[in-house]
């Protein structure tokens, strides 16, 4: 008789948050807008005046996919002209600092190399 109880599932990677660090880092104007952000640029004419090849409608693809992911808030501003301004929620600061970790062990394999 076979006592071994199989306690153990098998584990799979965690699927939306997978996508969307696939999908950031697939983008690669994402963490150059995060970048914009650290540094007050935050409203999308400044960014695309503030980085040399970045155009509106990929900077606005760029937004849109992080404002979907939860990453980014838009907040649009009842005035003549319009005023839209993006900032950093707090998941994407959770995010963001996910990233950075990433950034460290990417630089820890490359010092080990």
């Amino acid at each position: 008789m076979n006592t071994n109880k199989k306690i153990f599932s098998r584990k799979s990677a965690p699927e939306r948050s997978a996508r969307m660090v696939e999908t950031i880092y697939g983008c690669k104007w994402s963490l150059t807008v995060y970048q914009l952000l650290q540094h007050g640029k935050n409203r999308p004419g400044e960014m695309v005046k503030s980085v040399e090849g970045l155009s509106t409608k990929v900077l606005n693809e760029c937004l849109r996919k992080n404002v979907e992911f939860g990453i980014l808030q838009k907040n649009v501003y009842p005035e003549v002209p319009p005023r839209v301004e993006y900032a950093v929620t707090d998941f994407g600061q959770k995010f963001l600092r996910i990233l950075d970790g990433l950034e460290q062990l990417q630089n820890e394999l490359e010092a080990g190399l």
